[in-house]
């Protein structure tokens, strides 16, 4: 036992954590249907056992109210003995079989229990519609008349047939209160109908509590599934985090260990080492910086801080700190105001005019962009466009994704610019530009306009 909890417990281990989660739900989703199917099976057999219980009352009270009827007509002469004449000319007993079994005198004096073997029987009908052994209809006599009360048990007929048989005892006349029964009319009533009927009921109530076992499971599957799901979705956030951050951070920290090697042979000048070392790091910063943002917007922890902005005045400012070495940059603003984060807003921006001036040139070419902000209906857009080779045909459709870019390099500067696009409401395309590069429009529902002293 200890040796099979042991390598269960080693499975666990070597499980992934959604692996794990995924268990979870099949365990929740069991645990559900087995508390669904104990329910609904106790219900079931209360259920059938009261249909049992309730049929088989029904009929022994039928069958009371018929032997009481028939005890009425039971008669005896003047010596004490039983006259069944009246009973019997009255009654017709052939159908439903009435018997008259009494109990001997010196049996009858006796204290000890009446055994069926000792009852005489006085009437036993001829040929009638039901045909039951002697043995059971004396065991529901001596029961009857041992008990000194009513019984009925089941029983059989001589072909198989099920049936109930029904003893009633009863007493000399003029008997005193300690008296024991003189004998027991014993009636027999035929149960095939209402054991089919019973039948029937619990074959439904079963099919019932199937399909509900089923569908509880169903139901169990579809909420465990939705219990489990922000667990998934961290767990998945999770993963494209850590492989976002071993796969932008893989070509630098390689860079760093070259020139760290470098740096200690000696091979190169220990100002140009420190001046590229500087850049690396700020690279790497940059990276960090970049991968905790889009972290926090995919699980949705970034708490934008709206406010009104002027979004030319931001433009304006992020392309002036922009390093252009060389390059062209040209800005067409009108006063347009936003309700926005600034933050957020102004990464995306540098992201999409850094794309820009990165991608969007031809080898030794300096890059020309133009940056456009304008108000198109209930939305204001920032355009970016430059006059480079274009977007490839085979990177258009996943553009946005983390690791794509113009140029086929890996990068996060398109992907954080469209989630922050789609957390304020709008949206960020891409496509061709007038001068055959890309262009790009970023789109966020518009604020208050300015006033003219703005």
């Amino acid at each position: 036992m200890t040796g099979a909890v042991r390598r269960r417990s080693r499975r666990s281990r070597h499980l992934t954590p959604t692996a794990r989660v995924r268990r979870l739900r099949r365990r929740i989703t069991l645990l559900f249907a087995l508390t669904s199917a104990v329910g609904l099976v106790a219900m079931a057999a209360w259920a059938v056992r009261g249909d049992d219980v309730r049929w088989r009352d029904q009929l022994d009270r039928t069958m009371s109210a018929d032997t009481n009827w028939a005890l009425g007509l039971l008669e005896t002469d003047e010596d004490g003995r039983l006259d069944a004449g009246v009973l019997l000319d009255t009654a017709g007993t052939a159908c439903p079989p009435l018997h008259l079994l009494s109990v001997p005198p010196d049996a009858a004096r006796g204290a000890r229990r009446i055994a069926p073997a000792d009852l005489a029987v006085e009437h036993a009908p001829r040929g009638p519609c039901l045909t039951v052994d002697g043995p059971a209809v004396r065991r529901a006599a001596a029961a009857a008349v041992n008990a000194d009360e009513e019984r009925s048990l089941d029983g059989r007929t001589t072909t198989g047939e099920p049936v109930r048989l029904f003893a009633l005892p009863f007493y000399p006349p003029e008997a005193e209160e300690d008296a024991r029964p003189q004998g027991a009319l014993v009636t027999v009533a035929d149960t095939a109908a209402q054991q089919a009927d019973h039948r029937r009921l619990a074959w439904r109530v079963t099919g019932g509590c199937a399909l509900l076992v089923c569908l509880s499971a169903l139901v169990g599957h579809l909420l465990s599934g939705r219990a489990v799901r922000p667990a998934l979705e961290a767990l998945d956030r999770q993963e494209s985090f850590l492989a976002d951050a071993a796969h932008d951070l893989r070509t630098p920290a390689a860079s760093l260990r070259t020139l760290a090697e470098t740096a200690l042979r000696g091979d190169t000048d220990s100002t140009d080492v420190h001046r590229r070392t500087l850049r690396l790091a700020e690279g790497m910063g940059a990276l960090v910086d970049g991968l905790l943002t889009r972290a926090r917007l995919m699980s949705g922890t970034a708490v934008l801080t709206m406010e009104p902005l002027r979004l030319d005045q931001l433009v304006e400012a992020v392309v002036e700190d922009a390093p252009t070495d060389g390059n062209r940059v040209t800005v067409e603003a009108r006063e347009v105001v936003v309700v926005a984060d600034p933050d957020l807003v102004r990464r995306a921006v540098a992201n999409l005019v850094g794309n820009a001036l990165v991608h969007g040139h031809a080898p030794g070419v300096p890059a020309e962009v133009e940056v456009t902000v304008a108000v198109d209906g209930a939305s204001t857009t920032v355009t970016v466009e430059d006059a480079g080779p274009g977007l490839p045909p085979e990177v258009a459709g996943a553009l946005f994704d983390r690791f794509r870019s113009g140029s086929r390099s890996t990068g996060l500067g398109l992907s954080i610019a469209s989630w922050v696009a789609h957390a304020h409401g709008g949206s960020l395309t891409a496509g061709p530009g007038r001068r055959g590069g890309a262009r790009f429009v970023l789109r966020l529902p518009s604020g208050d306009r300015p006033s003219a002293e703005g």
